[in-house]
């Protein structure tokens, strides 16, 4: 199943995805998306969805609007160590992202106005499904509650203004997440899939998500080693290689830019680059 979290008049919603269309999930014990996921109730919020409306009549925001937790994985595929000139970590490389520094899909990412080095980084996200604390990789996908796509929109030049990459990665609004929630039973093994990163069409990033350093299990089992995991919070696991810093020569995102991450099974995430200090940006 897919679920959707967006805005209308109305307010804030969500609904289930089918057919191109969203039907909004209203009138039941769930409040949203998160409600859902915490219940582990997706057939019963599906049963409750009402009739279907198309999705340019809602704005759909990221597939979970205000996560507890956002964790983000550097340098995890094995070809963008290498094009980095990285070794191998030996422990997950972690960053976190604030929930405003996210939009959803077909909504503008916001080239900032302190750097013109911005750049693109097409992953999969997973988003945990129950309360996760010191979970075995073994058992790691018992607490997952399905995936989406991310886009780490990353400012370079103040990424590499410390060894941590936080302010680099967390300007307003410069990365995006969606279009919609895919449950797990849809996809029951992540690694088989493709994620493609488009700009203006030409593929920029393709990688298969077997090409994991540190897979989904073993980052479940770090990070709930850490913190306790709880429904609704995010992993954006990392980026392929073909990112634009690497380039030769180098490729930075322009006002205009067509940005897509395209996982199959899942979806496009849509976005286009606009500069900071327009209206409303």
């Amino acid at each position: 199943m897919r679920f959707a979290s967006f805005a209308n008049q109305n307010g804030a919603g969500f609904g289930l995805v089918e057919n191109g269309c969203i039907r909004p999930i209203v009138g039941t014990r769930f409040t949203d998306l998160y409600s859902v996921i915490a219940a582990n109730a997706y057939a019963e919020a599906a049963a409750a969805a009402t009739d279907p409306v198309a999705a340019d009549e809602v704005l759909l925001v990221p597939t979970l609007p205000n996560p507890g937790k956002i964790f983000c994985i550097g340098m995890n595929y094995v070809a963008h160590i290498k094009e980095m000139g990285r070794d191998q970590p030996t422990y997950p490389t972690l960053f976190t992202r604030f929930p405003d520094s996210l939009v959803g899909h077909d909504r503008p990412v916001i080239r900032p106005r302190a750097s013109t080095h911005y750049d693109f980084e097409g992953e999969l996200a997973v988003v945990i499904g129950h309360r996760a604390r010191h979970v075995s990789a073994d058992r790691a996908f018992d607490f997952v509650a399905g995936y989406t796509c991310f886009l780490d929109g990353s400012v370079r030049d103040y990424q590499r203004h410390t060894s941590q990459f936080v302010a680099g990665k967390n300007f307003r609004h410069s990365g995006a997440m969606g279009p919609w929630l895919v449950t797990t039973d849809e996809i029951p093994d992540p690694y088989v899939l493709t994620l493609q990163t488009r700009v203006n069409g030409q593929v920029m990033q393709s990688g298969r998500i077997d090409d994991l350093c540190f897979d989904i299990g073993a980052l479940i089992e770090y990070l709930s080693a850490i913190c306790q995991l709880e429904p609704g919070d995010v992993i954006a696991t990392g980026t392929p290689s073909g990112v634009g810093v690497a380039r030769g020569p180098q490729v930075w995102l322009q006002p205009g830019d067509i940005v897509e991450v395209d996982i199959d099974k899942i979806g496009v995430l849509r976005n286009e680059v606009v500069d900071e200090g327009g209206v409303g940006f």
